[in-house]
């Protein structure tokens, strides 16, 4: 049977969102092709099944698993289980890509706790490997199960994790990545420089601050405040962060965060 993947607009009483992300996706393989990485025929059998979704209730009911990917706000993200874990079928499986938010927090709104897990996938997706699957108090070992299955289906390498602040990657990313900015502030080296030396030094394929610009340094932010609250003082963001997410300078998609594109 052929996946077939739905991209959801919510809330914004339009598709133009999802209409967008279906665009750069088309991009995205466009350029894999030219790269070889897949053939034109793979990139069309990829967008034919693909389609968007203005009904959050009515794409829910048909769907085996849902993957939630909000911005990262706890209540933002309750509201959308709370209500589409009502909608989708009892056996339906309800993932969120948080990074850092509580999956306890987030399943005791829906329906069926018990089938709400983490799916935390690594940007950029189509070339990170792992997946990381977070398991929460009330999570059912099937629903792992299903989730290391659904992992393995699309080619990742997989953990599984307990649910605790930041789970492990984002935990570990970002006390390195927030090291990192204050050794920036502090004036120990250029931006460019660490990177290459934690590059060339310990053979991570991107430095942390490459990394931020990524991922998106609002992004980062939010999490390291999250952890701040979670764990303690270890994980207070630099200044430096707080001014460029002030000055709008977000990372990639802003088009300059500690680099400009």
């Amino acid at each position: 049977m052929t996946a077939k993947v739905v991209v959801l607009d919510y809330g914004s009483g339009n598709l133009r969102s999802a209409q967008r992300a279906l665009e750069r996706v088309s991009d995205s393989l466009s350029r894999a092709v030219e790269k070889g990485r897949c053939t034109a025929a793979e990139r069309q059998e990829t967008l034919q099944r693909l389609s968007v979704a203005a009904d959050l209730d009515a794409a829910a009911a048909l769907a085996d698993l849902i993957v939630e990917a909000a911005p990262e706000d706890l209540e933002l993200k309750q509201q959308l289980f709370a209500r589409f874990s009502k909608a989708a079928r009892p056996d339906a499986i309800l993932a969120t890509n948080t990074s850092s938010l509580p999956i306890t927090a987030i399943a005791s709104v829906a329906k069926g706790p018990e089938r709400v897990v983490g799916l935390h996938f690594f940007n950029p997706v189509p070339a990170m490997k792992l997946l990381e699957i977070v398991q929460g108090e009330r999570t059912h070992p099937m629903v792992v199960t299903a989730a290391r299955a659904v992992g393995a289906r699309l080619g990742k390498e997989v953990v599984v994790v307990r649910d605790a602040p930041g789970f492990a990657t984002s935990r570990l990313g970002i006390a390195l990545a927030m090291e990192a900015i204050r050794m920036v502030e502090e004036g120990v080296a250029s931006a460019e420089e660490i990177d290459r030396a934690i590059e060339l030094g310990y053979g991570h394929p991107m430095g942390p601050l490459k990394l931020t610009d990524q991922v998106g340094l609002d992004v980062r932010l939010a999490i390291a405040e999250h952890l701040t609250r979670e764990l303690g003082e270890r994980f207070r963001p630099p200044q430096l962060l707080r001014r460029l997410v002030r000055a709008g300078k977000l990372g990639k998609k802003s088009g300059e965060g500690f680099y400009k594109y």
